[in-house]
C-alpha cells in the first residue's frame, strides 16, 4: 500500500531532557524519523524541551517547539499548525504517556489529529501489568507467576501466594523506577510501598523472580499488511536480575539453540500481533531457563526503545527511519533498503560480525550511592564495540568506556584481592566484568565463577581464552614474539598498551613500531546488514585484523571529527550536537567529513550523517590508524568534549594538524596553573591560587590564599573531584583522595569567593575578531557547578560595569590564547568586580542552549571559522530572542535515594531543559529567583 496521502503534516513528540533511563537514543530516533518524513514531502513539527539535542534543530524539522511536554503545549501547537497526525513512538515513555493523556482529554479528536505508529489501546495493554499478563495467558505465551496489586493488602496477599524471592514491578514507569527484588519476607513491606508510590496509577505487579535465567531482546518491525520482520536478536551477558539498560549486551544472540530462537521469534510475532493493529517498531524481552530453555515473556514495548538505537547501529538497518515510513502507510517491500539501495527493506539483517554494548556509570558523582545493580537502571550512557569475534568487540568496548582501561584486564589496573573480587561477582556493579577477568587470571575455576554470577559458560570461556593468551605472551619479549601469535592477540582485541604492559619494559609505541615493521595493521570492514550477499553503498566501517580492506581512502580534502564517546555526567548529548553540526559545516565547506565515535545512542553515529563513519573507540591506537589510512587535512577535537581534547597532545607530538586552536594554547587553558599565570600577565582578576603535589604543599597554599578554598585537579570535566573546604583537616582528606584517584595529577588550591554571583560567556574567534554569542547569569551562587545551575540568557541582574568587564576579559583571553573557533569562560562576580574562574577553548555545554535561544547555527559558524574557509565578518548574525531563556538542569536523584541531593562544585545533573519567559516579572522566574537564589537580597 502506498503512503497515506491525507497526511501532509506530522507532529513528533520528543522525550524531553536526558534522565537515567531515557537518554539520547530517543534524540537519534526522533531525528531519524523526522528526516524520513521530510523525504516524503511531509511537514514535520517537533515538540521537545531539550535544547542540547540535534532533534530540536532546524536542520531536522520544519517547526521546532521548545516547550514543556504538556497537553497545554500540545494544544498551543495544534492551534498554530494544521497537524494531520502525531507520531508518539520516537520519544520513549514520556512521549507515549503524553499521547495517552492527550487522547484521554479528547485533544486529538478535537483537532482531527490521527495517532500513527502505535495503537493507543496497545499501549494500555503493554503498560498495564495485569492486562499484559492476561493477554499472554490468552495467546499461549508463558509468563512468570504474578498478581496485580493496587493496595498494600493486595500486595501482601500476592506475596503469600507466590512465595519468595519475588520482584515488584510498578505500572507505567521508565527505567525500572520503583522496581526491586525481595529475597526475604522482612524486606517486603518497604519494597511494596516504594513500588506503589513510584507508579502513577498506584499499581504494581508482584511477580515470581526468575533470578539467574538468561535474558534476550528482539527488535521487530511490522507493516500495515501484517508483514513482520525481526531486525536483531540481542543477548544479555548478565542474567535476569539486572536491568537490561545496565546489562552488557551482545548481538547477535550467542548461546541460543536454533529451536529456542525459532520459538522466541514465533512468540514475539504472536505478541506483536496481539497488542493491536498498528504499523511500526516493537521491542520484546524474554527470559529463558538455562536448564530446559523454557521461555517466558518479560515485556513488550510498542515503540522504539533504547535497544532500537543499538540494533540500528549493530545491523545498519535504520529502524526509526523505516518505522516512520511504515507509520504513514508504506509496506516493507515498498521501501528501499538504505544499505544496498537495490533491495527492499523487507529483509532480516544478517551479521558476519559481533557487537558488544557496555553501559557507562557515574557512581563517582554520587558518593555513598548503592552501587549494586538490579531492576532500577543506573547507567548514564553506553558504548558499543564491533569486531569479528566476541572478544575483539568486548575489548574494543572496554577501550571506549573512558575509564582509563586499555581493554579487558592486562593493563596494570587489575585487582589481586580475591575476597573483594568474589564479593564483586556475587553483588554486580560497574566493575564486575573486569573482576571476572581478575578472578580467572588468579586461577578461580570457570564453574565457580558461573555459579556465583549465573553468566553463561560460553561467555566465561571466551574471557578465559584472553587470560590464557596473556599467560602465553609472558613467555616472550617483544623481539621474539612469533608473528602469528602477535596477529592472534590483535585479532582478539588486545591493544598495544596491553601487550606492552604484559611484556614489560616496552612502550605502546614500541609495540606499534614492531607491528608496523611486520606489516600488521588494521583493515576496515563495512557494516552491510547482509553478510556481503549484496554490495553495500553506505560508508559505515569497523576495524579488524584480516586480509581485505574495504575502506578505500579518496583523494578528496578530508576532515576527521572526533566524537565524545559515551554519555556521562559532565559530558552529554550537547557535544554530539556539536559534532553533527561540525560534520554538516565541513561538508558545506567542501571537505569530505569523516566521523569517529563509539556511542550507539547518538545522531553522529548515524551512517548517513557523515561522508564516512568509523564506529571505533575514540582511543589513540584506533584514531591513529584511521588518520594514517585517510591522511586528512586535519582533525577537529574542539567539538567532542574532553574525550576528543585528550587526543590533542598525542596528535601534536605526531605532527597531526589540529583544526582550530593549537594544542599549546588549549593546554594553557586546561592547565590551571599556566592559565592563572596568563591571567596575571593580562591584568585580569582571578582568585588567589596555588599548585600542590602533596597534602603538605596543599596546606601551605591554603594558608597563603586563605580559607575557604576550592580544591580541584587539572585536566578534568564536569567538576570531577572538586570540593570546597574550610579547614586543614578537610583539605588534607580532599587532597589525599584526589591524588589517590588521579595519580600524577596536580592539585589546584583556589581561594573560594564566597557568596559571589556566577556568570559565563561563550564566544567565537577567528584569530582577529571575537564575537560573544551569549552571556549568561546563574541563579545559583559560585560554588555550584555551572552544569547544575539555572542559567539566564541574557543576564538579568548585572550592572553595565560588570557586563563591560565580562566582554573585555572574553576578548582579551580569546586573543591571548589565539582561539580559532569556540571559547567558554566562567566568571565569579563579587562587589561589582569580575573574576575569571576558568576558560575552555572548545564547544561547551551551553552553546546548543544559546544557539536554540537565539536561533543561530553557532557551531556551524564556528566550524567554518576553524576550517578557515570563512572569517567572522562573512556572517550576518541576527538574533531572535524576545525576552529571556532559562537553562534548567535536570537530575536523576530518584535512582540514588540514599545520596544527598546537595549541589556543589562537582556536577550531578544528567540533562537540561529550556524555558522562555517574556520578562523578569514572569511568575516562573520570580518563583525561581525566590526559591533558588542563595545569595543577593535585592
Amino acid at each position: 500500500m502506498p503512503k497515506d496521502t491525507s497526511i501532509k503534516s506530522v507532529l513528533i513528540i520528543g522525550s524531553g531532557p536526558i534522565i537515567i533511563g531515557q537518554a539520547c537514543e530517543f534524540d537519534y530516533s526522533g531525528s531519524q524519523a523526522a528526516l524520513s518524513l521530510k523525504e516524503e514531502g511531509i511537514s514535520v513539527s517537533i515538540i521537545n524541551s531539550n535544547p542540547a539535542t540535534i532533534m530540536t534543530d532546524k536542520v531536522i524539522s520544519d517547526h521546532v517547539y521548545l516547550l514543556p511536554l504538556t497537553c497545554e503545549s500540545i494544544e498551543k501547537i495544534l492551534t498554530e499548525q494544521q497537524i494531520d497526525a502525531v507520531l508518539p513512538t520516537m520519544g520513549g515513555q514520556t512521549a507515549l504517556n503524553l499521547c495517552i493523556e492527550a487522547s484521554e482529554r479528547g485533544i486529538w479528536e478535537k483537532y482531527g489529529v490521527k495517532v500513527i505508529g502505535v495503537d493507543i489501546a496497545a499501549i494500555e495493554k503493554t503498560e498495564n501489568r495485569e492486562a499484559f499478563r492476561q493477554l499472554m495467558v490468552d495467546i499461549g505465551v508463558g509468563v512468570a507467576k504474578s498478581k496485580i496489586a493496587n493496595s498494600f493488602l493486595e500486595g501482601k496477599e500476592g506475596a503469600q501466594e507466590i512465595g519468595f524471592p519475588l520482584v515488584i514491578r510498578p505500572s507505567y514507569t521508565l527505567g525500572g523506577k520503583g522496581a526491586g527484588f525481595v529475597h526475604k519476607k522482612e524486606d517486603f513491606d518497604a519494597a511494596l510501598n516504594r513500588g506503589l508510590q513510584a507508579s502513577p496509577t498506584h499499581e504494581v505487579l508482584v511477580e515470581q523472580a526468575v533470578l539467574g535465567w538468561k535474558e534476550y531482546e528482539l527488535e521487530l518491525l511490522r507493516d500495515s499488511n501484517d508483514n513482520v520482520i525481526i531486525i536483531c536478536s540481542i543477548e544479555n551477558f548478565d542474567p535476569m536480575g539486572i536491568h537490561t539498560g545496565d546489562s552488557i549486551t551482545v548481538a547477535p544472540a550467542m548461546t541460543l539453540s536454533d529451536r529456542c530462537y525459532q520459538e522466541m521469534r514465533n512468540q514475539a510475532i504472536k505478541m506483536m500481533r496481539a497488542i493491536g493493529n498498528f504499523a511500526g517498531g516493537c521491542n520484546v524481552q524474554f527470559s529463558v531457563n538455562p536448564a530446559n530453555e523454557e521461555i517466558i515473556a518479560i515485556e513488550i514495548n510498542p515503540r522504539v526503545s533504547r535497544s532500537s538505537a543499538l540494533a540500528s547501529k549493530a545491523t545498519g538497518y535504520p529502524i526509526a527511519k523505516i518505522a516512520a515510513k511504515l507509520a504513514i502507510g508504506y509496506n516493507l517491500d515498498e521501501i528501499e533498503n538504505q544499505i544496498t539501495k537495490t533491495t527492499s527493506a523487507y529483509f532480516e539483517p544478517t551479521l558476519d560480525y559481533v557487537i558488544v554494548k557496555i553501559p557507562r556509570w557515574n557512581f563517582d558523582k554520587f558518593k555513598g550511592a548503592n552501587k549494586e545493580l538490579g531492576l532500577q537502571m543506573k547507567s548514564v550512557g553506553e558504548v558499543m564495540g564491533i569486531g569479528r569475534s566476541f572478544t575483539e568487540a568486548l575489548q574494543k568496548a572496554c577501550q571506549s568506556l573512558e575509564i582509563g582501561r586499555a581493554g579487558l584486564g592486562a593493563d596494570g589496573r587489575q585487582s589481586r584481592n580475591l575476597e573483594e573480587i568474589m564479593a564483586s561477582l556475587e553483588h554486580p556493579s560497574w566493575d564486575r566484568l573486569f573482576h571476572i577477568y581478575d578472578a580467572l587470571s588468579l586461577g578461580v575455576p570457570i564453574e565457580s565463577v558461573r555459579k556465583v554470577t549465573k553468566i553463561d559458560r560460553w561467555f566465561l570461556n571466551q574471557i578465559q581464552e584472553l587470560v590464557n593468551l596473556e599467560t602465553e605472551l609472558r613467555r616472550y619479549s617483544l623481539n621474539n614474539v612469533p608473528e602469528e601469535f602477535l596477529y592472534t592477540l590483535k585479532q582478539k582485541g588486545f591493544s598495544d598498551v596491553q601487550i606492552a604492559h604484559i611484556l614489560g619494559n616496552v612502550t605502546e609505541e614500541d609495540v606499534y613500531q614492531r607491528r608496523k615493521a611486520l606489516g600488521m595493521h588494521r583493515v576496515y570492514k563495512m557494516v552491510d546488514t547482509c553478510a556481503a550477499e549484496f554490495p553495500a553503498k553506505t560508508p559505515y566501517y569497523y576495524s579488524s585484523y584480516e586480509g581485505e580492506n574495504e575502506s578505500v581512502a579518496s583523494d578528496k580534502k578530508k576532515i576527521i571529527v572526533l566524537g565524545s564517546g559515551p554519555n556521562r555526567i559532565g559530558q552529554g548529548i550537547e557535544f554530539d550536537y556539536s559534532c553533527v553540526h561540525g560534520l554538516l559545516a565541513a561538508k558545506e565547506a567542501g571537505f569530505e567529513a569523516i566521523m569517529v565515535n563509539c556511542n550507539p545512542e547518538t545522531v553522529s553515529t548515524d551512517f548517513n550523517m557523515a561522508d564516512k563513519l568509523y564506529f571505533e573507540p575514540v582511543y589513540w591506537e584506533h584514531v591513529r590508524e584511521i588518520i594514517e589510512l585517510e591522511k586528512p587535512y586535519g582533525v577537529i577535537v574542539q567539538l567532542g568534549g574532553q574525550t576528543a581534547l585528550k587526543m590533542a597532545e598525542k596528535m601534536h607530538e605526531h605532527g597531526i594538524r589540529i583544526i582550530g586552536t593549537s594544542f599549546d594554547n588549549m593546554d594553557i587553558a586546561e592547565d590551571r596553573g599556566r592559565f592563572s599565570d596568563l591571567l596575571k600577565d593580562l591584568d585580569i582578576p582571578y582568585p588567589k591560587y596555588g599548585v600542590a603535589e602533596s597534602a603538605e604543599e596543599a596546606l601551605e597554599v591554603a594558608h597563603k590564599v586563605g580559607y575557604p578554598v576550592l580544591v580541584r585537579p587539572s585536566y578534568v570535566l564536569g567538576g570531577q573531584g572538586m570540593s570546597i573546604v574550610i579547614n586543614d583537616e578537610d583539605l588534607e582528606k580532599a587532597v589525599v583522595s584526589l591524588l589517590r584517584n588521579l595519580p600524577g595529577n596536580r592539585v589546584l588550591i583556589d581561594h573560594f569567593l564566597d557568596r559571589a554571583a556566577e556568570a559565563e560567556s561563550d564566544s567565537i574567534s577567528d584569530g582577529e575578531d571575537v564575537h560573544i554569542i551569549g552571556m549568561m547569569e546563574h541563579i545559583e551562587p559560585a560554588g555550584i557547578h555551572s552544569g547544575d545551575s539555572y542559567a539566564v540568557l541574557p543576564p538579568f541582574d548585572f550592572s553595565d560595569s560588570v557586563i563591560h568587564q565580562i566582554e573585555e576579559y572574553t576578548k582579551k583571553i580569546a586573543k591571548a590564547l589565539n582561539v580559532r573557533g569556540l571559547l567558554n569562560i566562567q566568571f565569579a562576580v563579587k562587589d561589582d568586580k569580575v573574576y575569571v574562574i576558568e576558560a575552555n577553548p572548545r564547544a561547551s555545554r551551553t552553546v546548543p542552549f544559546i544557539a536554540k535561544a537565539y536561533d543561530v547555527p553557532y557551531i556551524n559558524i564556528a566550524t567554518k571559522v576553524m576550517l578557515e574557509t570563512n572569517k567572522l565578518s562573512d556572517f550576518t548574525i541576527e538574533r531572535k530572542l524576545w525576552g529571556y531563556a532559562i537553562k534548567e538542569p535536570v537530575f536523576s536523584f530518584d535512582k540514588f535515594p540514599e545520596v544527598t541531593k546537595e549541589l556543589g562544585p562537582e556536577m550531578k545533573s544528567t540533562g537540561e531543559a529550556i524555558r522562555f519567559i517574556p520578562n523578569l516579572q514572569d511568575p516562573y522566574f520570580r518563583h525561581l529567583y525566590k526559591e533558588k537564589s542563595m545569595y543577593l537580597s535585592k
